[in-house]
């Protein structure tokens, strides 16, 4: 399963860099930031509003994309209120893994066969045993993620057009699998039963962010205004 690892993998030559940035046009900032991070930690640094920005537009950029996408959703989970980096470190790694082409519909790396509703991974749980049950209901959760926090324009257009699931459903069965999932003994093992089971917990919220992300970020000026502002105010 993916496991929350960009927070783990900063160097010292990452938070070097969020200094320079921090920095760059002012000696007295670029030393604000350099005592922050040693009094506070590079968590300080990527909680600042001005670094996103800088990460975003800066042409000197050499962090890895893992750490702008986490940038992009700690600062995302911070403006709805979730102030929680194991949550933000889950989310953003998953982002990651799912860019690859494939892995959003696959359970794990080592797996071929590809879900690509969440109505065949719940068919699927009906049969599944031991591990094979735990990534099922890891993945149900992730995919729905994925789908309502990325792509909320084309479900919803699905919805209108075709009848298909809205984003309620995605939030009931996302917070559904995540749930049951973290009170498996595999996420014991893991040590991820908090992470999951406060995903769960915040699932529509955690959407939300990721709605931000979407229309800010990835297709800005696409889709309906008006249901756009709907999700933003209701997170619905």
């Amino acid at each position: 399963m993916i496991l929350p690892t960009i927070r783990a993998s900063l160097s010292r030559s990452d938070a070097q860099q969020l200094v320079h940035l921090l920095g760059r046009t002012d000696p007295e900032l670029a030393e604000a930031a350099r005592l922050r991070l040693e009094e506070s930690g590079i968590g300080s640094l990527l909680d600042d509003p001005r670094i996103q920005n800088a990460l975003l537009t800066d042409p000197d950029v050499s962090v890895a994309p893992p750490v702008i996408f986490y940038v992009l959703v700690r600062q995302a989970l911070l403006e709805g209120g979730i102030d929680d980096e194991g949550t933000s470190d889950y989310v953003a790694s998953m982002l990651v893994s799912f860019g690859r082409a494939g892995r959003a519909y696959r359970i794990s790396d080592e797996e071929d066969v590809e879900f690509h509703y969440l109505a065949d991974m719940i068919s699927e749980l009906r049969s599944a045993e031991g591990r094979k049950r735990f990534l099922l209901r890891v993945h149900m959760g992730d995919f729905a993620l994925w789908m309502s926090g990325l792509f909320p324009d084309y479900l919803e257009a699905r919805t209108r057009r075709k009848g298909a699931p809205p984003l309620s459903y995605f939030e009931e069965w996302g917070a559904t699998g995540y749930r049951n999932a973290s009170e498996s003994i595999e996420a014991g093992e893991l040590g991820m039963n908090t992470v999951l089971s406060g995903v769960a917990n915040q699932f529509s919220a955690v959407r939300t962010a990721l709605n931000r992300i979407s229309d800010r970020y990835f297709w800005p000026g696409k889709g309906d205004s008006i249901s756009r502002l709907f999700r933003e105010v209701t997170g619905g």
